[in-house]
C-alpha cells in the first residue's frame, strides 16, 4: 500500500469560530493547535501545513483553573540589564486578552519555520465581533 502526500491544490482549508467565554485556557489550547496542525484531518502530514482556519472570540473571558489566575505570570526580556518584565494573569487579561491564547497555542505549535505559518491561521479578538463573517466560519463547541 502507498502512502499518499496530499498537494497543496487537493489542501481544503475551513474557518471554525469558538467562543472562550467560560473555557478552560489549556485545554481549549489544545484543541486549536490541532485544528490548525491539521490533525482532525484524514490525510495529515506532519511536514505540511494541511490545518484550517481558527477565529476565537471573547478571549477576555478565558479562565483558569485552580489558584493560577493569581499566580500565572508572563515574562518578556529585551535583552538588556534589567530588561525583564513580568505580568500577572489579571493584567494581561485586562490590557491584552488576544496574547494569552496566542501565546498559549503558540506553545503548541511545532518551534519551526512550519510552526510560524500555522500560527498565522489563528485569529483572536478580545470581543465578541470578527471581521471574518465573509469566511462564513462554522461554530465549533468543545
Amino acid at each position: 500500500m502507498k502512502t499518499s502526500t496530499p498537494k497543496e491544490k487537493d489542501i481544503n482549508r475551513a474557518w471554525f469560530l469558538i467562543d472562550a467565554s467560560e473555557q478552560v485556557l489549556g485545554r481549549m489550547a489544545s484543541r486549536i493547535a490541532a485544528i490548525l496542525r491539521g490533525k482532525n484531518k484524514p490525510y495529515f502530514s506532519p511536514h505540511l501545513d494541511v490545518g484550517d482556519y481558527v477565529v476565537v472570540i471573547n478571549a477576555e473571558k478565558v479562565k483558569l483553573t485552580g489558584n493560577k489566575e493569581l499566580t500565572k505570570l508572563y515574562q518578556r526580556y529585551s535583552g538588556y540589564p534589567g530588561g525583564r518584565t513580568e505580568k500577572t494573569f489579571k493584567r494581561m487579561q485586562q490590557e491584552e486578552p488576544e496574547t494569552i491564547i496566542e501565546k498559549a497555542v503558540r506553545g503548541m505549535l511545532p518551534k519551526n519555520i512550519l510552526g510560524r505559518q500555522m500560527i498565522n491561521k489563528l485569529k483572536v479578538y478580545a470581543g465578541n465581533e470578527h471581521p471574518h463573517i465573509a469566511q462564513q466560519p462554522q461554530k465549533l463547541e468543545f
